[in-house]
């Protein structure tokens, strides 16, 4: 988890952030990116998952 990424969209009333976490793959050992479209009080939480 070496990167991440945040970035504000807003679509009509609402108000969405898009994150962007890099994670090691166990298998492999390659990096690979996950997204995830959510409002901006859970992505702090959701960047500290594993």
């Amino acid at each position: 988890m070496a990167k991440k990424s945040v970035a504000s969209l807003q679509t009509g009333s609402k108000r969405l952030t898009k994150a962007i976490k890099m994670v090691k793959s166990e298998k492999t050992g390659a990096y690979i990116f996950t997204e995830a479209i959510m409002s901006p009080d859970q992505v702090s939480g959701w960047l500290s998952k594993k």
